[in-house]
């Protein structure tokens, strides 16, 4: 039974299967191989255990199914992982996790999942950025009004409009670049960061796996990667959220039939409402609007994970299954369909031309102070 609209209405196939259960326990399995290449590699454990774990450490072996089976019995998920992938293993198996905490897992698979989330976003805003940047070139001499407070203030183009916008999403594709290095850390450092499970060898291991994985090691630690760094994402993706529903409300209010300067595309067989023939809404800038204020709501649950005891707690755990997963499904989508709103945007320049006419020359106004001025009168 479906409950959660991720998975029936909102949301792509391609950013979905990053954050999928199953691929949830991929990453972590993918992590448990590198775990046991580092061990071999400084002569931990022979190098036939080492192959026979990694050969086995993917959901083609251990499967969802099963790992939710130990689960029941055991009440923990990340042991329940271990022990179905130990199972497959044999022999080998009695090596699988050797000196590593739960989190050491946990947090570096986060961390590769998110890392791959923010490449589909960055792709995301530069295609947005594209389809805007064309309507600016286009209408770069297309007059209509500047308003403030919404009121007629002076004239722009409308090619200006977009051109701030195109400028925003510039400064959003440079912030999603800086949270990628940002979140792509790891950590095999054990319960309480000391990586005392690992002995002396305890940095080259870690410096193995991390190397394997692409990602940085969190460098000291405690038993979990530092949240100030999910905050830091968290709060990216609802940055870009709060820029979309900025453009969504600008076309939601260009479109009203007071103002009538742009619309968003109407298809054929397209409905307004079930009981007003006429209506002609923006419905995808009004979803845009409602999904990104839910994505600033999960900027609380990110703040306050990173409190925790001492080397750490539980509490981030349970609101981060929710959080990571719905912040970036839904920034994809929002930004897609934005993206759908510009590539297909319908702009009336006779229209924009007629508001102007409205105005009867006030908009002029500060040209013809400015020129006042010139000629001697007091501003």
């Amino acid at each position: 039974m479906n409950v959660c609209p991720l998975d029936f209405r909102y949301g792509r196939k391609e950013i979905k299967k990053i954050f999928s259960e199953e691929a949830r326990l991929s990453y972590q399995l993918k992590v448990e191989a590198a775990l046991a290449r580092a061990h071999a590699e400084v002569g931990n454990i022979a190098e036939e255990h080492a192959k026979e774990i990694a050969e086995k450490a993917n959901v083609k072996y251990v499967k969802v199914e099963r790992v939710k089976e130990i689960e029941k019995e055991i009440h923990h998920d990340v042991m329940a992982m271990v022990k179905a992938l130990a199972e497959v293993c044999g022999e080998s198996g009695k090596y699988v996790h050797l000196g590593a905490t739960s989190y050491d897992i946990v947090d570096s698979a986060n961390a590769l999942q998110m890392k791959e989330g923010l490449e589909i976003i960055e792709n995301d805003i530069i295609t947005l950025k594209k389809s805007i940047a064309l309507l600016a070139e286009k209408y770069k001499d297309t007059i209509m009004l500047g308003r403030t407070h919404g009121q007629h203030a002076l004239p722009i183009t409308f090619g200006l409009k977009m051109a701030v916008f195109v400028a925003e999403m510039e400064r959003q594709r440079k912030r999603i670049k800086r949270c990628k290095d940002e979140i792509a850390v790891g950590k095999m450092s054990g319960a309480v960061g000391s990586g005392a499970s690992l002995g002396k060898k305890f940095f080259e291991i870690q410096e193995i796996v991390m190397n394997e994985l692409g990602l940085k090691a969190e460098i000291p630690s405690t038993q979990i990667v530092g949240r100030d760094r999910y905050i830091h994402v968290i709060s990216t993706l609802a940055n870009i959220a709060t820029s979309l529903e900025k453009f969504a409300t600008e076309i939601r209010n260009l479109q009203r039939n007071e103002i009538g300067e742009v619309a968003e595309a109407f298809e054929k067989k397209q409905v307004g409402s079930s009981t007003m023939p006429h209506k002609r809404n923006p419905i995808i800038c009004e979803q845009i609007c409602g999904l990104a204020r839910l994505i600033r709501s999960m900027l609380l649950p990110a703040w306050e994970n990173a409190i925790q005891w001492h080397e750490r707690d539980l509490c981030n755990s349970s609101s981060e299954r929710f959080i990571i997963p719905h912040a970036f499904i839904l920034t994809d989508w929002i930004l897609i369909q934005m993206e759908k709103v510009f590539s297909n945007l319908e702009v009336y320049p006779e229209k924009m031309k007629e508001n102007i006419e409205k105005s009867k020359g006030l908009p002029l106004a500060e040209a013809i102070m400015m020129l006042l001025v010139k000629k001697g009168m007091n501003r």
